[in-house]
């Protein structure tokens, strides 16, 4: 147990490469598993540990199961001047998401916006790989997937609706970009297991028991349902992600999502939505990187309530560390090492 969580590091290039050849290993081709590993590292290198290569495990069970096809290649159809839809083919989700991106700024670059819609897709990962490989091509975006339902809907008993990530990225020129990635639930279901593997109480508000009541009990929250951030009116934000996510796109949504726990080797059928705006349409780089400065520094010109804590922007945590572990080496505790040595070592 103790292994699980010892922490090493790895020189992002290592990470990258270690990466990829887990995912070949899993069956994945060359260039395939390298936008796969290029979407988790990113996922780690902002300290998003719980979405980054660690997946690695969730994902190979159900790639060596069949629940994801490691041979399919997304297709791109065009449906309009400025939208497209993406056929996943039960992918690996990042290497959805990355076709989806790619054909999102590609048809930003040519009309100024564009919508592109997937489906048939698995888990993606985070959203702020995403918003960032975009903002660093000076694209703003809106990007949101739908999930496995954990949340009930307002009022009812049990669960409905899934914990569907939303992320927002507008620009900065000079690499501050804003980057705003959040999902529709208080906590994230692994703050509950923390808390029940301290053995601590958690807020009420975080999550109901299986009957649907707010619980201090994190055993009973983990049988129970997450609660959506906002009350109502995160419960309708999260709706709204699923209806582009997952309705529009032809997708499975609400309960039609097959649980990747519950059911690994089925396809999930997720789907996710990618709205890419080429700022350089707007004004210049140098307008842009004027205007993103200026914005930051009248939040950052808020005096701190506690000195110790001072105003950041959404985006900020995550670049600092992103620029820390490039210089450092990224963080990789031994549990999924060892997952991403067994997968690569059948590379030969």
């Amino acid at each position: 147990m103790h292994d699980n969580t010892q922490i090493s590091t790895l020189a992002f290039n290592d990470m990258r490469l270690l990466g990829r050849l887990a995912f070949q290993g899993l069956g994945l081709k060359q260039q395939a598993a390298e936008q796969v590993s290029a979407v988790l590292v990113l996922a780690d290198l902002f300290g998003l540990t719980t979405h980054g290569l660690s997946r690695i495990e969730s994902y190979g069970e159900r790639l060596e199961l069949g629940g994801i096809s490691a041979s399919a290649e997304p297709v791109v159809e065009t449906l309009a001047p400025a939208i497209a839809r993406v056929e996943g083919r039960n992918a690996v989700g990042p290497l959805v998401g990355m076709t989806a991106l790619e054909a999102g700024m590609k048809l930003a670059r040519q009309f100024g916006i564009g919508l592109v819609l997937a489906r048939g897709s698995n888990h993606f990962g985070p959203v702020s790989p995403y918003s960032y490989i975009a903002a660093e091509q000076g694209f703003a975006s809106i990007i949101g997937s739908n999930a496995t339902t954990t949340i009930a809907p307002s009022g009812g008993s049990d669960a409905r609706l899934g914990n569907s990530p939303l992320g927002f990225g507008v620009p900065n020129p000079d690499g501050n970009h804003f980057m705003l990635d959040m999902a529709m639930s208080v906590v994230a279901r692994a703050k509950i297991r923390n808390a029940l593997t301290r053995q601590e109480l958690i807020p009420d508000n975080w999550a109901t028991d299986a009957k649907g009541k707010p619980t201090t009990d994190p055993r009973a929250a983990l049988d129970g349902f997450l609660l959506p951030i906002g009350g109502h009116k995160g419960y309708g934000l999260a709706l709204v992600v699923d209806l582009l996510a997952g309705l529009l796109s032809n997708a499975a949504y609400l309960t039609h999502v097959k649980s990747w726990v519950d059911a690994p080797q089925e396809p999930q059928n997720l789907g996710h939505f990618f709205i890419l705006i080429d700022t350089e349409r707007l004004g210049s780089p140098a307008w842009l990187k004027e205007r993103m400065i200026d914005f930051a520094a009248i939040l950052h010109q808020s005096p701190a309530i506690d000195l110790a804590s001072p105003v950041i922007v959404p985006g900020e945590i995550e670049l600092k560390k992103k620029q820390r572990y490039m210089q450092e080496g990224v963080p990789v505790d031994a549990a999924t090492k060892r997952v991403l040595d067994h997968y690569a070592s059948r590379v030969a």
